[in-house]
């Protein structure tokens, strides 16, 4: 009746036809299309930002603060994985602590910060005077790894204030795209950033590294002051505001709270149910709703998914580890002119951005729109294939490198012994990498969004940044691990005096086995994947009116023909 009701004032309050009615519609779509255009630029923005930051960290840590390789490259894994985890802190924060305008002004102060005080670290002050016999300011070597730290810090805490609230995927509406929409969405989406940071890549790096190698961190900090400026203009209508029926609190303590009754009838005296987290419903000892549970019992289904990108991550966060050292210790001249070392990275970004537009058209033409086409856990099985034949290459290709004889080669002022050999014989090692990124990021991202119900969608793409985060911090422990272990054999800070491609080989045998573990359960997913598909072929509108239309009437002819019921009940 409410509904009712509610439709017959709406009819009422409608304006009459004409050109009013037109131009509010016109608006309307004007104001859609303006935020979704700004919430796009404010997100590459951001990426811009990110990758400006991250294309040539090894270079500036190893020579202008005078760290070990390895040391190098635990810095960035470790930058890129808190960039990854502090999205999620921020979300929590933001649902939980703080209101969401307050918290993404915080972050926009914190994310100006950490791009101004980079500018600092890089700076030459030793060559800036007064005059010609004294010198304005310098700092030393631990002041300086101080402000870069802290600097660092701010920027993934700003990058995660603007990725959680300013640009999270629940703002692009997706809630009613089809299998076959959510996948071309994905796809793009991923398009563009990769498009993005290739572009960063080429400039950023060639500026950083040749041009003017210590103002190249002042481009992220215009970059981000330039997402800054698209967010205060439009701060009122760009910040989403999630539905509040589910977080990741909730998650937890669901887990929590079925762990701890689980132990308690476990030792007492054993309750039977079918599932362990069915213990925190209210019905066998939890505090927790029937709703809320199965949600979780519908996400914690997709935690093996999750476990198994963990190392996938950790592999993928080899290019800007172990491959940019590589690259920078071969040799980069190209027709007399010095290639960025960065700018190789390029190369495993060309794949995605040529098999995205491959695969949108095949699947436009071979499946319908009820159709998602080919099952995602294909493509991540063979991604995840594919990632592992790339560290094998590199280990391969580490093996060649040494072949070459070593010449002298000029990096950012610095004269370092590399190998002869041109930095393109590295090529297929990237191409792999980028092909298991066109197949699996999306794929992935797919499954998490598509295979929980609607109200904790968000909260299983944090669950799925947290994993990838996890992997980054994963790759920063094998480097640590495998420098200790071997004593600096197998992440050497001079390549030709170590045994790197061990490396590499260990770490593609891992992947190895984690490819076939995925495929022996991908089945499930298979299963979840066309349960969904099928679920959305029959919830058409049309479809759901009749199955409302009938469920009332089923319900009417009980009522009156129900014996338990007295007159004065169907009254």
């Amino acid at each position: 009746e409410k509904q009712l009701l509610n439709h017959a004032d709406n009819k009422e309050q409608r304006p009459l036809p004409g050109r009013s009615n037109h131009a509010g519609n016109l608006s309307q779509s004007e104001k859609k299309l303006q935020e979704a255009i700004c919430v796009l630029l404010v997100e590459l923005c951001e990426r811009f930002t990110f990758f400006g930051i991250v294309c040539n960290m090894i270079l500036f840590c190893t020579v202008k603060l005078g760290y070990r390789n390895y040391q190098a490259a635990i810095v960035n894994m470790c930058f890129v994985g808190t960039s990854m985890l502090t999205p999620v802190l921020v979300g929590w924060l933001a649902e939980c602590l703080v209101g969401r305008i307050k918290l993404v002004c915080i972050c926009m102060f914190l994310h100006f910060l950490g791009t101004a005080l980079l500018p600092v670290v890089a700076f030459p002050f030793e060559d800036i005077y007064i005059d010609r016999r004294h010198i304005l300011h310098t700092l030393t070597k631990r002041e300086q790894k101080i402000v870069f730290y802290f600097a660092l810090l701010t920027a993934s805490l700003g990058i995660g204030g603007i990725r959680a609230i300013v640009c999270p995927l629940s703002a692009y509406n997706l809630e009613d795209c089809g299998p076959k929409e959510l996948l071309s969405f994905f796809n793009w989406f991923y398009w563009l950033i990769n498009l993005n940071s290739a572009v960063v890549f080429v400039s950023i790096s060639y500026i950083q590294q040749s041009v003017a190698r210590n103002l190249g961190f002042l481009i992220p900090f215009v970059s981000g002051l330039m997402g800054m400026i698209t967010i205060h203009m439009v701060r009122g209508e760009m910040i989403y505001k999630p539905k509040t029926d589910s977080s990741l609190l909730t998650t937890f303590g669901v887990i929590a709270s079925a762990l701890k009754t689980c132990c308690m009838r476990y030792r007492y005296f054993n309750g039977g149910v079918t599932n362990w987290l069915d213990h925190a419903k209210e019905n066998y000892g939890g505090q927790y709703s029937e709703t809320q549970v199965e949600s979780t019992k519908s996400l914690a289904r997709l935690f093996p998914l999750f476990a198994f990108q963990i190392l996938y991550r950790t592999c993928i966060m080899q290019i800007p580890s172990g491959y940019y050292l590589q690259t920078m210790n071969s040799n980069l001249h190209f027709g007399g002119f010095v290639l960025p070392v960065a700018a190789m990275n390029v190369i495993s970004i060309v794949p995605l951005l040529i098999l995205v537009p491959v695969l949108e058209c095949i699947n436009s033409c071979l499946f319908s729109s009820k159709d998602a086409g080919h099952s995602p856990t294909i493509y991540i099985v063979v991604g995840q294939l594919s990632a592992a034949l790339s560290v094998m290459v590199a280990g391969f290709s580490e093996i060649h490198r040494k072949h070459f004889p070593q010449v002298e080669q000029t990096l950012s002022e610095e004269v370092l012994l590399v190998s002869s050999m041109p930095c393109f014989h590295l090529a297929p090692q990237y191409v792999l990498l980028g092909v298991a990124e066109a197949l699996v990021t999306p794929s992935c991202s797919l499954l998490a969004f598509r295979l929980v119900p609607e109200r904790i969608r968000g909260i299983s793409m944090h669950f799925l940044t947290l994993f990838n985060g996890a992997g980054c911090f994963m790759g920063a422990f094998f480097v640590q691990t495998a420098h200790a272990g071997t004593q600096g054999n197998w992440f050497p800070h001079l390549l030709h005096e170590g045994k790197l491609e061990r490396f590499f080989f260990f770490l593609g045998s891992l992947m190895m086995v984690n490819t076939l573990g995925f495929w022996t359960i991908a089945h499930r997913y298979n299963i979840l994947n066309q349960e969904y598909t099928n679920e959305f072929r029959g919830i058409l509108p049309e479809e759901k009116l009749l199955k409302h239309e009938k469920a009332i009437k089923h319900y009417d002819s009980v009522l009156e023909s129900s014996p338990i019921l007295s007159p004065m009940e169907k009254t």
